[in-house]
């Protein structure tokens, strides 16, 4: 039997977690194999987010330090499973989708796998002016990084447990996201890109364009500039490190 634990941030997001956690095919994944945790961080909401979630079945995890990169520290942290997957609390990445990703990271002997909203028909779901920013950003990362991924803000993630002790990553923001990505595969895990529905945002948008666009620029180049450090480190020297783009 396999081990997941699915992290989802959660900032004052109690009305959207019914509707995100009963997405969440735990029977279809344990027929698959898959032991499933839900760990809920509450990032210091104000609403109930922390007992609507343990009412509905996740573990709770408090991170009292507001910050979306602040919030996955402290779920990788409490986390279990061998495998780790991520989403929002906010019902736009599509956890219905976890046991054809997860089959797709055990047949292809994936160690990062990373997901692309920027489809044309994922349009709806966000706003042009977001959609751009994406864009922008996403270009940048690939020209920096060189790792041929279309979409380095995307927040849906899944990968095996021993990635995230092999990483140095510091973003405590929105840059966590692309960061974790570029980390990942400068290190020389194997990774793939898949792409995914994105969908409606429920509630309340919390993401501050430009001044989070401006950190997520920031930290491109810090992170460019930064020499490798930590377990994987070396890895990208293996032969043996093969890198998928996309799929």
């Amino acid at each position: 039997m396999h081990t997941l634990s699915i992290v989802i941030p959660a900032l004052n997001e109690a009305p959207n977690l019914s509707t995100v956690m009963a997405s969440v095919p735990v029977a279809e994944l344990a027929a698959a194999g898959w032991q499933t945790e839900i760990l809920v961080v509450d990032n210091a909401s104000t609403d109930d987010t922390a007992e609507v979630a343990r009412a509905l079945g996740a573990r709770v995890v408090s991170q009292p330090e507001r910050g979306y990169g602040n919030a996955y520290l402290a779920g990788f942290e409490a986390a279990k499973g061998d495998v780790i997957a991520t989403g929002d609390a906010d019902c736009t990445y599509p956890f219905d989708a976890l046991p054809q990703l997860l089959g797709t990271l055990v047949e292809r002997d994936i160690e990062f796998l990373t997901t692309d909203r920027l489809r044309r028909d994922n349009r709806a779901a966000m706003k042009r002016s977001h959609t751009l920013a994406n864009h922008a950003l996403s270009a940048l990362s690939r020209l920096l990084f060189r790792n041929g991924l279309r979409d380095s803000q995307s927040g849906m993630w899944i990968f095996r447990r021993h990635v995230w002790h092999g990483l140095d990553v510091r973003s405590t923001g929105m840059a966590f996201s692309q960061e974790i990505k570029n980390a990942a595969t400068q290190a020389g895990y194997r990774f793939l890109e898949v792409p995914i529905e994105y969908r409606q945002r429920g509630g309340e948008v919390k993401l501050n364009a430009l001044p989070d666009g401006m950190a997520n620029l920031r930290q491109l180049f810090e992170h460019r500039l930064r020499r490798s450090a930590g377990p994987g480190a070396d890895r990208a020297a293996l032969p043996t490190q093969r890198k998928f783009e996309s799929a």
